[in-house]
């Protein structure tokens, strides 16, 4: 599973998670164990000279406390987007991880979903990408067999729930060993979609962006999801950009379908 990266002289693996409480303590501790090379700073004092000059030196920053706390500590040595370190603010439940700083030129925005799958909460990404042109994926996975139909019904049901249309998806796509899969193969021509298959090495990549993982289908095909994992990685390749699930896994007794997206620039 890999961290993401972030720009900056200072490496990515010094992030630092700062507690005060014990609960926010205890998760600390849990992240640290996740997070190669992290630091955990338990109400350090002085707290505000101690949190500036972390930041000054380029730490990326993991708060687990108030954001108004966050806020008024670091607004003497704000600088700007392009030089400031990521800073994310956790609740003490790890329910919610705030890309509070450098979200987008800095890396926070992909730190808070790459946290939030370890803490089991949810990325809260404010930054605006209306610049940007959302490309979409759909990954599929079926048992053997699987009649187009079936497949068709998901397909619509799963772009319906997100108010996509059909031009709107750039591919289909799965896991290598659907390569010779006739449904998803004819899903395909009848959308007028390139059907993708990835291999394993390739799917495990995005396994921290899961919304859930399946020790049955890991032990079947070596993944732990195909259609998020399939989803993830093509909507990553259409833009070299890092993708997210907009839509988590539907699954019906036969097939299961999910969405990613990633963003490409206007001229591109």
């Amino acid at each position: 599973m890999r961290q993401p990266s972030t720009k900056g002289a200072v490496s990515i693996h010094q992030p630092i998670i700062i507690s005060l409480t014990e609960a926010g303590k205890h998760l600390s501790s849990r992240l640290q164990e996740q997070i190669d090379g992290c630091e955990c700073w338990y109400k350090p004092a002085p707290f505000a000279s101690k949190v500036q000059q972390a930041f000054v030196e380029g730490r990326p920053l993991i708060f687990i406390c108030a954001t108004g706390i966050v806020i008024r500590t670091l607004a003497p040595v704000l600088i700007n987007k392009r030089e400031d370190p990521p800073v994310l603010v956790i609740d003490e439940l790890g329910r919610h991880v705030v890309s509070l700083l450098s979200g987008h030129e800095g890396g926070a925005n992909e730190w808070a979903a790459y946290v939030a799958t370890l803490c089991g909460g949810v990325p809260v990404i404010t930054s605006s990408r209306s610049y940007l042109n959302p490309v979409y994926a759909v990954g599929m996975g079926c048992e053997r067999g699987c009649p187009v139909e079936h497949l068709q019904a998901l397909f619509d049901d799963c772009l319906g729930a997100m108010e996509l249309s059909s031009d709107q998806v750039s591919n289909i796509s799965s896991i290598d060993i659907k390569s010779d899969e006739l449904g998803l193969i004819e899903l395909g021509r009848k959308t007028n979609k390139p059907y993708l298959t990835f291999g394993v090495e390739k799917l495990s990549s995005v396994e921290h962006l899961l919304s859930v993982k399946s020790d049955y289908v890991f032990n079947t095909v070596g993944v732990y999801g195909v259609a998020e994992s399939a989803a993830l990685v093509a909507a990553t390749e259409l833009t070299g950009q890092m993708a997210e699930l907009v839509f988590a896994k539907r699954k019906t007794a036969k097939a299961t379908c999910a969405i990613a997206r990633s963003y490409r620039e206007p001229n591109e």
